[in-house]
């Protein structure tokens, strides 16, 4: 066998046929996310907002603000614990803030064909009617939980040639091009090394190909041998958790991407199928955040996949401004959120550390 030969892909009369399905229309052209039906669930009225309560953080003591400073810094491995034991703390300011989170739970369906190779599976296409992409049963994982699954479509399958190996179940070995030798790499195919005749291969320039077993062939990959596979429509079925979050800036120095990654004290939480803005928050931003993220939310989700549920949370994160001196000079930290981590970036006692 001379070079590995190139087939073409899985012939194109099954993908026609898939296409003349209800409901799988667009398999012919590649397939592609299905849009959902329309949704029958009735729309909840509007719910009310967050009632004032008790929506205090207690302060931060100094002692736990010194707690989390040190916990910090013995952390950080250049990092001097001087400051800490050595620093004053001149003044200690809260700057809590809110933070809103919409969560869109969602499933979403897209079509293709696939094939596999065939293991007895009997031909069922056409037999019955195939159900459509959304009449299909998928169980959902937990609500807000990331989830994806695989279906074949009942009453699609049919058996086709092996597109790889033209039903051969082999395919020329690609490591020595179907001949079951290869050039000799310790003379590089010459029979010769230093003048002397390569003792590797018996000056024969050639070896023996280990991966094909000197065969020339290998099983093919597509079929694994069987030299048919089995067609058929696959459904992949999708439940994604869209979360977006909204805090409402402080301007007191922190980041606001340092919030991401700790908790608040919860306010307010609401699931619904599909949820209302917040109604009457105290904090005007935060209801202008919730009415923007609600729609752009439902707008963006609902055209390509099926809303399953909302939640929405509101959040005040505890955040403290710790003043202090250390050696004369006054610098800052922040202790923020229930996890009271530690922000410092003007740290005064830093060294650079080379790790071998």
């Amino acid at each position: 066998m001379n070079g590995a030969a190139v087939y073409p892909p899985l012939a194109a009369p099954a993908a026609n046929a898939f296409g003349n399905l209800p409901g799988y229309e667009g398999i012919a052209a590649g397939g592609g996310y299905l849009p959902p039906p329309m949704p029958t669930v009735p729309v909840a009225p509007p719910q009310p907002g967050p009632v004032p309560d008790d929506w205090s953080i207690p302060s931060l003591s100094e002692d736990v603000a010194r707690e989390a400073f040190k916990s910090f810094v013995s952390s950080q491995c250049c990092y001097s614990s001087s400051p800490v034991s050595d620093g004053v703390i001149t003044n200690m300011e809260p700057f809590n803030t809110y933070r809103y989170r919409l969560e869109t739970f969602t499933e979403s369906r897209s079509t293709d064909w696939a094939h596999k190779p065939h293991e007895g599976e009997p031909a069922d296409f056409y037999t019955q009617p195939a159900p459509r992409p959304w009449e299909i049963q998928a169980t959902p994982p937990s609500l807000f939980t990331n989830h994806k699954e695989e279906i074949r479509v009942p009453f699609t399958s049919s058996i086709k040639e092996c597109h790889s190996c033209h039903a051969s179940g082999t395919m020329p070995c690609e490591e020595c091009q179907g001949n079951g030798y290869k050039a000799c790499w310790v003379c590089n195919g010459s029979g010769k090394k230093t003048d002397e005749s390569c003792t590797h291969c018996d000056a024969t320039g050639k070896e023996r190909c280990t991966v094909c077993d000197a065969k020339g062939t290998k099983e093919c990959e597509t079929c694994k041998g069987k030299r048919q596979l089995l067609a058929y429509i696959n459904l992949k079925v999708e439940w994604t958790n869209h979360v977006e979050d909204h805090v409402v800036e402080q301007n007191c120095g922190l980041k606001i991407d340092d919030l991401s990654s700790v908790s608040g004290k919860e306010l307010f939480k609401n699931n619904q199928y599909l949820v209302y803005p917040l109604l009457g928050f105290p904090n005007p931003a935060m209801s202008e955040a919730s009415e923007r993220l609600v729609k752009d939310h439902q707008s963006k989700y609902a055209q390509s996949s099926r809303i399953l549920q909302q939640r929405q949370t509101v959040e005040l994160i505890p955040i403290t401004k710790v003043n202090y001196k250390w050696k004369g000079d006054s610098h800052v930290y922040f202790v923020y959120g229930n996890e009271h981590k530690v922000s410092a970036d003007d740290y005064p006692a830093t060294c650079c550390c080379v790790i071998l």
